[in-house]
């Protein structure tokens, strides 16, 4: 089945069509969610809710762009809409940030993918967030600020202290495997 024909399928409400929509970039999409949910449940529920919108909204693909990246949109928002878009303003970081701490580029040759994404997922919530929309999805902190609902300035100060967090984190994990060697 071509990609046009399963969303014309989806169009008309047909349910082989939705299933293979659903079975096509469940993989894909879940990844996304995994990004932005706390844990695997959420994002399983992110990922099920965000399905619910595309069926609904498949009308609103103009067939212009990427429709994995039209679906990724709708993942997204569907898991900033789900979480508590409040605990940006609340979160306030406890710990030191040392500007002279660095990754040494051989540290990210020693961490495999897996490590480095689950640095990222041990973030805070808000660091997450708004480092998963700026690193990885792309947005500029004009549309992060929009997206989140808190000014420009927020989301650049959120994705420096999730950096820093980041290289701290990295770091250790460096030294952790020099130590294991």
């Amino acid at each position: 089945m071509t990609l046009t024909t399963i969303i014309e399928g989806c169009r008309r409400g047909r349910p082989e069509h939705q299933r293979e929509l659903v079975l096509r970039y469940s993989g894909q999409l879940l990844s996304v969610a995994r990004r932005y949910a706390p844990d695997n449940a959420t994002a399983q529920d992110v990922l099920q809710d965000s399905f619910v919108r595309i069926l609904q909204k498949i009308d609103q693909y103009a067939g212009t762009g990427s429709f994995e990246g039209w679906m990724r949109r709708v993942v997204i928002s569907v898991a900033l809409k789900r979480l508590d878009r409040k605990w940006v303003r609340r979160e306030v970081s406890t710990e030191e940030h040392p500007d002279d701490r660095s990754v040494a580029p051989v540290a990210l040759h020693r961490l495999a993918t897996e490590d480095i994404m689950a640095c990222v997922a041990s973030l805070p919530d808000g660091y997450r967030q708004v480092f998963n929309l700026y690193a990885i999805e792309g947005y500029n902190h004009r549309e992060i600020s929009q997206m989140m609902g808190f000014s420009e300035s927020t989301s650049r100060s959120q994705y420096t202290r999730a950096r820093q967090s980041l290289q701290l984190l990295l770091t250790d994990r460096k030294i952790t495997l020099s130590h294991a060697e």
